[in-house]
């Protein structure tokens, strides 16, 4: 193992340099990367994030990503993500371009989606842009027009009524083998709790610290366990869960415990009331938006955090 952590570390050196200079190393690294996977134990015998690394993805899911699509039966080769913002920064951008698979994106800004359809590279790719914001009024219909049916991987990143939306998700068609779904860790790991519906919910209106929004780890994992899915870890960083359809887990591809699956965040995106970044951590995150409504996914009752 400490021939492998090497191995790693050089590419991780040799990936920061690349950022800075051309994009064209930074796949190449990124597409070793994902063959040196194969040279680690099955995921059964070592740590989920063990297989992380980044080279679009804003933390290390590239790697697990990377690591699921090679160890589960994928129908078809076919991603949709949402809340992509311009999609420089996204879970499904190297599987696009590593990997060949196609997909839809949707975000709310028509800013962002314009950027998007400018980069150099958007002809190159079968990938489909919708600028418009997402609702459990018309999630379904959204995803009956992209005509796509036993994806392979559905990412939602909404920042807000993620909770709801997956609840809402009508899966018989879609049938996707991956989710991945943003959970809220200031929430904790122990009451399945989401912020309550609203159609317009912007995170940093309804709270200026930005901590106020989605859903907690348990309470997707309750919605997500209903639909058919697993829960089988959780990003390092603490943001991202993966969901597998319960009939593709396998000896390699297992379910885990809610308790055994969080990962408590270190990032710090908190706000002051300036909108400057407050820099708080833990337990300071929590205090600043104790008291506020949430709502229990499992009673549909409301609580206080």
């Amino acid at each position: 193992m400490t021939f492998l952590k090497n191995i790693v570390r050089k590419f991780a050196n040799l990936i920061g340099n690349c950022i800075k200079n051309d994009e064209t190393e930074l796949l190449a690294l990124g597409a070793l990367l994902s063959k040196q996977q194969r040279l680690l134990p099955p995921l059964c015998a070592i740590n989920f994030n063990d297989y992380e690394f980044k080279i679009f993805s804003q933390w290390g899911d590239d790697g697990l990503i990377q690591y699921l699509i090679k160890n589960i039966k994928i129908e078809n080769e076919v991603f949709i993500e949402f809340g992509v913002e311009d999609y420089s920064e996204s879970n499904t951008r190297f599987l696009m371009m590593n990997n060949n698979w196609k997909g839809v994106v949707m975000d709310g800004s028509e800013e962002n989606m314009a950027r998007l359809r400018n980069q150099n590279w958007f002809w190159k790719y079968s990938l489909k842009s919708k600028a418009v914001f997402i609702t459990k009024e018309n999630i379904n219909e959204l995803l009956a027009e992209t005509g796509f049916k036993d994806i392979g991987l559905l990412h939602i990143d909404l920042d807000g009524n993620d909770a709801h939306i997956l609840a809402e998700l009508d899966l018989h068609e879609l049938n996707p083998a991956i989710i991945i779904m943003e959970y809220n860790a200031v929430f904790g790991k122990d009451r399945a709790i989401s912020v309550p519906y609203d159609k317009n919910f912007f995170r940093t209106d309804k709270h200026y610290s930005n901590l106020y929004y989605g859903a907690s780890l348990a309470a997707l994992t309750y919605i997500a366990n209903n639909k058919g899915y697993g829960l089988i870890g959780c990003n390092l960083a603490g943001n991202n869960a993966y969901y597998v359809r319960k009939d593709l887990l396998n000896e390699t591809i297992k379910e885990k415990p809610v308790d055994k699956a969080y990962n408590l965040s270190k990032f710090r995106e908190s706000r002051a009331k300036d909108s400057s970044l407050s820099l708080l951590n833990g337990d300071e995150e929590y205090e600043i938006i104790k008291g506020l409504d949430v709502i229990n996914v499992i009673t549909n009752e409301m609580e206080k955090l």
